[in-house]
């Protein structure tokens, strides 16, 4: 299985997660993918990779200019522009790249600002216009010549922004105008992450807890606490820390693409990196700020799994027995039970339960329902585990399906306890006594 890990040990933005995808590419395909998103046609955006370095390590940066002009952190300029305005004490802190911040757009600002889209900029700085959902999936979906499945990508990254902005400032989506995100090297970021996800087509993409740094950042309205309201809200139910890293690590746009690709976050998974890649980011921090990519494949012999469990001491052995049968039907891989011991001398049992991660939701449900505990713990676990599998093999005593399993330096077999059970009945012998038989 092909895999991609991602390590946010500094958060994520999209040219650092575009830069860090695009050096997971052979070299000699990487200047010809530049190519391709150049001549993709994003109104007024040329895009390069040049090498950049963060604290002695070597990388990439994506250099996303729009009419010429690239852009950089709009917090670090009115940091100094706003000295004489006593906002020192604010500790404002530079953003990485782009926020996620809107405005209460009228109709006619949203026919001015498509028409800018066109071509019909001012000069100077006009090309520094806010967009809506309209604009941007009328560029994305009518513009530019994308497969079908990343103009899908990028339209639901947007969504996930669109919908945080939504929440974290009670205004409809429809009535949503992005800022920075909605500018041209925002959309290139997006389009270039997606495109380079659907090249390495990973099986299964995970990512490391993301750091989103701490103190406050200015922003188009005014000073807030880090991470930004709408990146906290598309990071929700994902694992996140702040650390002592001042400033904002992760952005809205970085924290969108991670929650629509990333299937799993938590600690790098068993596998055998192919290719590794370094995507810095625009700001020097005490740390290496970039996103380090890994593509490779999983081990054979690794499986990750979750196992739930929980401790009762009041139920009786029907209604235990019960419980794990349905737990079986309903997808769990192995359950078993332990004795314990338990508060006041008590004895009771603890139930496990071997499951898959997507179960685990379903699961857990299910074992508050049939059982009296008021709690189920949870971790996830890599386990090794052979390869098996089955054959049904003829013998002079009558067919017999064969388990084999092999791997590790092991290769065993072993028949399939009904029929081994369904031959010792028929000839009268022990289910030992039919194993050797069947040997022979």
């Amino acid at each position: 299985m092909r895999v991609l890990y991602l390590d946010c040990g500094m958060g994520a933005a999209g040219d650092m997660l575009s830069a860090a995808l695009l050096e997971l590419l052979p070299e000699e395909e990487r200047g010809a993918f530049v190519e391709e998103v150049n001549a993709l046609g994003i109104p007024g955006v040329h895009v390069e990779a040049e090498p950049a370095e963060k604290c002695g390590i070597r990388g990439t940066h994506m250099r996303v200019t729009v009419h010429g002009e690239e852009e950089h952190s709009h917090d670090h300029h009115e940091h100094h522009h706003h000295h004489d305005h006593d906002h020192e004490h604010e500790h404002e802190h530079d953003e990485e790249h782009e926020h996620g911040h809107f405005h209460h757009h009228h109709e006619h600002e949203h026919e001015h600002e498509h028409e800018e889209e066109h071509g019909h900029h001012h000069h100077g700085h006009g090309h520094h216009h806010h967009s809506g959902m309209h604009d941007i999936e009328h560029i994305v979906t009518g513009h530019l010549d994308l497969p079908e499945a990343v103009k899908k990508d990028v339209m639901a990254v947007y969504g996930l922004i669109a919908e945080a902005e939504s929440q974290a400032h009670g205004v409809p989506v429809e009535q949503i105008h992005f800022h920075e995100v909605g500018t041209m090297d925002a959309v290139a970021d997006i389009v270039m992450t997606c495109l380079l996800i659907r090249k390495l087509a990973p099986d299964r993409i995970a990512a490391s807890p993301v750091h989103v740094g701490c103190g406050k950042v200015r922003c188009a309205h005014g000073i807030l606490p880090v991470p930004a309201p709408a990146t906290a809200y598309i990071l929700k139910d994902v694992p996140i820390y702040g650390g002592r890293i001042e400033g904002e690590l992760c952005t809205p746009t970085g924290a969108a693409l991670l929650k629509h690709f990333v299937s799993e976050f938590g600690g790098m998974p068993v596998m055998r990196a192919s290719a590794v890649g370094y995507g810095m980011g625009q700001k020097d921090f005490p740390a290496a700020n970039c996103v380090r990519a890994m593509l490779g494949e999983d081990d054979s012999s690794a499986d990750r799994v979750t196992e739930l469990a929980c401790n009762v001491d009041d139920m009786t052995g029907e209604e235990i027995g019960f419980a794990l049968e349905q737990l079986l039907e309903a997808g769990a891989l192995d359950v078993w039970t332990q004795a314990i011991g338990m508060k006041k001398s008590r004895p009771g049992v603890m139930i496990s339960v071997l499951c898959r991660e997507e179960k685990r939701a379903e699961l857990t449900e299910l074992l508050f329902k049939l059982t009296s505990t008021i709690g189920v713990r949870y971790q996830s676990l890599d386990r090794a585990v052979l390869q098996r599998s089955e054959e049904e093999r003829l013998t002079p005593l009558g067919a017999v399906r064969v388990k084999k399993s092999s791997g590790h330096g092991v290769s065993r077999e072993k028949a399939e306890y009904e029929d081994l059970a369904r031959l010792a009945r028929e000839k009268g012998v022990s289910l030992r006594e039919m194993g050797r038989l069947l040997l022979e």
